[in-house]
């Protein structure tokens, strides 16, 4: 319960960048991409997680650029990469200067990646919340 607890609370918790990106993720759902954000995963907490294209957004802030969470990120992606998930890594400033292109880039990984079926997604345990 505590990992479902902690995701709930870092769902009310989001950055501005975070909370922008949301909101555009959310309008991709008419076009049958159902994103979480968020969500638990293999001892990660994933920013954002459309499960049916096994793609993954990272929103980082400043922090990432330093070494040692860089090299933090490197192992989580290669972790990801192993449970065939793409991992697609925006800073904070292009998120809020640049967002039609973030979202230029998302929709052309959702575009190119192959669809799974819903029995690979894990359940939407705890994220009840838009």
């Amino acid at each position: 319960m505590a990992i479902i607890a902690r995701a709930r609370a870092m769902r009310k918790a989001l950055t501005p960048p975070e909370a922008r990106m949301w909101v555009q993720l959310k309008l991709l759902r008419a076009q049958g991409f159902h994103f979480r954000r968020q969500a638990p995963f293999r001892g990660y907490y994933l920013d954002f997680v459309c499960f049916n294209r096994r793609l993954v957004i990272e929103i980082d802030g400043v922090t990432h650029a330093i070494e040692a969470r860089a090299n933090r990120d490197r192992v989580r992606d290669a972790v990801l990469a192993g449970e065939g998930f793409t991992t697609l890594r925006f800073d904070n400033a292009a998120v809020r200067d640049d967002l039609d292109g973030v979202m230029a880039g998302v929709m052309s990984a959702l575009e190119a990646l192959p669809t799974r079926s819903l029995r690979d997604h894990p359940p939407h345990e705890g994220e009840g919340e838009s």
